[in-house]
């Protein structure tokens, strides 16, 4: 089939034929992006909204969320996301996704993890990219595309147990997210796990409990506030 970029002239390396007699032109000709089965990629973003000040995410912090009015999820609660288009960046989508599900435009976004565990959707083998954006009060969001509602939920994040043993640390976390105007109340029990002598932690956030959420989507907003706190604190350090 032909190339996906036009332009394939960053692609020839040193010009040699592969093992096949191929050139870069003959080898993408023949090339069948179906053989094998590939994972559909998608975007989420949290939105937090913040006061002029605060120390922790505890302090006055709002969290966008959108109500699913389709499968999978229906009803509950999620980030605003979608699906990444061919020939767009996930930035693009991200802010695009974001724009059609809330009618928000023009706010700074940045990629804060990949979510990659294969049993995270129904549908098929979705991989989920998650991107963060602060931002100060005074937005109003409204509801478009596939979303039934979209408000700001207020933010409860605390640690509420610490274990470990010889060679992991489980730390406990409880995530509430509310909106009093909707008398809606959402919340999650999370444990995150990581390794405690190595430079490598190779850390899991896996939800425990969770009620109200979509899918996994309190996973993605506890990493992200672990993510603020820890910003948090570098800019402690560096003040």
């Amino acid at each position: 089939m032909p190339a996906f970029l036009e332009d394939i002239r960053p692609f020839y390396g040193n010009r040699e034929r592969n093992d096949m007699g191929q050139t870069l032109e003959e080898f993408l000709e023949a090339y069948d992006p179906k053989r094998y089965e590939q994972p559909s990629v998608t975007v989420d973003t949290l939105v937090v909204q913040h006061p002029n000040q605060f120390d922790t995410v505890n302090q006055g912090l709002k969290v966008l969320m959108i109500q699913r009015g389709n499968h999978p999820s229906i009803g509950k609660w999620a980030l605003p996301g979608g699906f990444i288009e061919m020939r767009e960046d996930g930035i693009e989508s991200a802010k695009r996704e974001l724009q059609e599900e809330t009618g928000l435009t023009g706010i700074p976004i940045e990629q804060i993890h990949a979510w990659d565990q294969w049993k995270r959707d129904p549908r098929s083998r979705i991989v989920t990219i998650a991107y963060l954006a602060l931002v100060e009060e005074g937005l109003h969001p409204k509801a478009g595309d596939d979303a039934a509602d979209a408000c700001f939920f207020d933010v409860e994040f605390n640690l509420i147990k610490k274990e470990q043993d010889k060679e992991k640390r489980y730390d406990t976390y409880h995530l509430a997210l509310s909106n009093k105007g909707k008398e809606t109340v959402l919340s999650a029990t999370l444990v995150l796990s990581q390794n405690c002598h190595s430079l490598i932690r190779q850390k899991h956030l896996e939800i425990i409990e969770n009620d109200g959420f979509a899918c996994d989507h309190a996973r993605i907003i506890a990493q992200g506030l672990l993510y603020i706190e820890a910003l948090l604190k570098q800019q402690r350090k560096e003040d």
